[in-house]
């Protein structure tokens, strides 16, 4: 690294060359008022999204007698999920086929031979029996077959997936009896999840439809925005819950995951901020800043921080200080500040700047 380039002025300044600085990698943002955002934070969870989750259940009491899918297995619409046996299905399976076979027989025969009367009674009755059959969870496919194949077993029929997922659970095993509305399996669309952040009963901020949060978890973050903020507070936790979607079409977040979560509420006024990359210790633990005065010419700034903030234009969801003692329009070192420090601490004087 050159030093040549630098020196040391009665305004301890301190200048660098062209190389220095591209080595270094220093940037420089033009400082503004503007509106930010203030970040609130509160404890989360990542949970199935409810509107594109979907529980399967016998609608009857049934046994399991064979597995189509296992848990995390990725689903098709329509695809087998599992197959039960149920004596009630075979009853009703049984007076399918006979009211099948009467209504077959009785489509070909005119009103001289058989009355209108009695042909809508045969008529109602294969539809009672057709109905009965869905009332249980048999697909048209299945039902169809209960007449193609008269070998097939009756009592036996299949679930399948009414929409696209994962398979989240699946609480059964070959053999159990289960009982009718019990959820064996949880298909979800995973591509969209939400987030359940608890709100401290003491907070007053009002988080409304489509705020901005930051999701925080294993040094990774992801954008998630207000769906629903609960009015009711928790008996036993005393929080208010607050429901957020997240994008997960990368499918790297699972349900079951803790998260940190970060509401952004804008300021009530502009103000200045910076990229907590820009804020540096001096010799006496003050906070300070480098300013650009001249091309490749910098001068230490003492800076006072307010809150810490989120620039909702920032990409690389960094957080940012709001900082006073400085003006609008002053060019600030907001990456590259430790070399700037380090150089000028070679250079042997005290980058302190009141």
């Amino acid at each position: 690294i050159e030093t040549a380039d630098e020196h040391t002025s009665s305004t301890q300044e301190i200048t660098l060359s062209d190389t220095q600085i591209n080595l270094a990698e220093i940037k420089v943002l033009t400082v503004t008022r503007k509106t930010m955002n203030l970040s609130l934070y509160a404890p989360g969870e990542i949970i199935t999204n409810g509107y594109t989750s979907y529980y399967v259940s016998p609608r009857i009491e049934s046994i399991v007698l064979k597995r189509h899918i296992k848990l995390g297995d990725e689903v098709n619409a329509g695809q087998a999920l599992v197959s039960l046996f149920s004596e009630k299905v075979a009853q009703a399976q049984a007076s399918y086929r006979i009211a099948h076979a009467e209504w077959q027989r009785v489509q070909a025969l005119t009103f001289e031979v058989i009355s209108q009367k009695v042909k809508l009674a045969i008529e109602t009755e294969f539809i009672a029996a057709t109905s009965q059959l869905k009332a249980y969870g048999l697909s048209n496919n299945a039902i169809a077959l209960i007449t193609q194949d008269s070998s097939s077993a009756l009592g036996e029929y299949t679930l399948t997936a009414q929409r696209a997922g994962s398979v989240l659970s699946d609480d059964f095993h070959l053999g159990q009896r289960i009982k009718a509305g019990d959820t064996i399996i949880i298909l979800a669309d995973e591509n969209q999840l939400w987030v359940e952040a608890k709100i401290p009963a003491s907070e007053s901020t009002i988080l409304e439809k489509g705020t901005t949060a930051q999701l925080s978890i294993t040094n990774k973050l992801y954008r998630a925005s207000v769906i629903q903020a609960a009015h009711n507070i928790d008996a036993k936790t005393r929080t208010r819950i607050v429901r957020l979607i997240v994008d997960n079409s990368q499918h790297q977040l699972h349900p079951g995951m803790f998260v940190d979560v970060s509401f952004l509420i804008k300021t009530s006024q502009p103000v200045i901020a910076l990229p907590q990359s820009a804020l540096i210790r001096s010799s006496d633990g003050d906070w300070q800043v480098f300013v650009e005065i001249n091309n490749n010419e910098f001068s230490a700034i003492e800076v006072e921080l307010g809150a810490i903030l989120q620039n909702e234009n920032d990409q690389e969801m960094r957080a940012w200080q709001e900082v006073t003692g400085l003006t609008q329009g002053q060019n600030v070192v907001v990456e590259g500040a430790f070399f700037i420090a380090a150089q000028a601490a070679k250079s042997g004087f005290d980058t302190h700047n009141h």
